[in-house]
């Protein structure tokens, strides 16, 4: 009785749904739920940000998220175009080209950003009559998770701090309530920088700013894209030196994870992150 009370799905239909995506994150859950998108934003540089789930070369970049090619846009004559509160102000004029399917995942009332991106995959999925779908991802990625602390439980595996150099002289950490820091806990590590950041995850801080960690065990782990000036900076830099993660092994570099993804890039993290601390127990 109560499957014949849910309500239908808004956009399910006959045939194949055309859908843009301009985030990346409602972009690789789209992958996940057995739909490729027909064009997405920022499609050139899925590569240096995302790179897993791969997006199929045939998906149409549209430009900018900022500055979407409305020309090229009107060509795909979309079904659906997936957003989100970050680009509101172009929502008039994306609701006149096609349907607009807004998600919210960072808000200011959001919480934890894990938390709001399976809220997220579920809505996304039930609006496009994929519900079967997403509950067989997001079991897929409850498993991952739970491989990943299985692989650290007994290992010696320090605190880590996460940050991405922006220059020399200063860094985005991570914490809490950001994707990152959720799914460091998922994963059973603890998050070396404890203090509560910005909605999205993350603090602007200067490298100076990294001596607040006290604890003498902790780790520090950068992700690519690195500027290729920071590195050689930081080396020549007397302040840097004196820091605890100047020591050798202290800094690691991973590959890109984005930090203001879904659960697919809560899982290529925690993938990362485990791979590069099992090594090093």
């Amino acid at each position: 009785m109560a499957a014949m009370l849910a309500p239908a799905p808004s956009f399910a239909q006959q045939g194949p749904l055309r859908i843009v995506s301009l985030d990346y994150g409602l972009a690789s859950t789209l992958l996940s739920l057995g739909i490729t998108p027909v064009g997405i934003s920022d499609g050139a540089d899925w590569d240096k940000w995302v790179v897993e789930p791969a997006m199929p070369k045939s998906v149409v970049d549209i430009g900018s998220s900022y500055e979407v090619n409305f020309e090229i846009l009107l060509e795909l004559k979309p079904d659906i175009i997936l957003t989100t509160p970050y680009l509101d102000d172009m929502l008039p004029k994306l609701q006149s080209v096609a349907k607009v399917l807004r998600l919210e995942i960072f808000t200011p009332d959001s919480g934890p950003v894990l938390s709001s991106a399976i809220a997220a995959t579920r809505k996304l999925a039930a609006e496009l009559g994929r519900e079967t779908e997403g509950e067989e991802f997001l079991a897929r990625s409850d498993a991952f998770f739970d491989d990943c602390h299985r692989r650290l439980v007994g290992r010696q595996v320090p605190p880590v701090a996460l940050v991405s150099f922006m220059d020399a002289r200063h860094a985005r950490i991570y914490s809490a309530p950001g994707l990152f820091d959720n799914a460091l806990q998922r994963i059973g590590v603890r998050n070396a920088w404890t203090q509560q950041s910005n909605y999205w995850g993350f603090e602007t801080i200067g490298i100076e700013e990294l001596s607040r960690i006290a604890d003498p065990d902790a780790r520090l782990i950068a992700f690519e894209p690195v500027p290729p000036d920071v590195m050689p900076k930081l080396a020549d830099s007397p302040l840097w030196r004196e820091l605890p993660f100047a020591k050798p092994g202290h800094l690691s570099i991973l590959p890109p994870a984005l930090m203001f993804g879904m659960v697919n890039e809560a899982m290529r993290f925690a993938g990362l992150v485990t791979d590069l601390l099992e090594q090093q127990a």
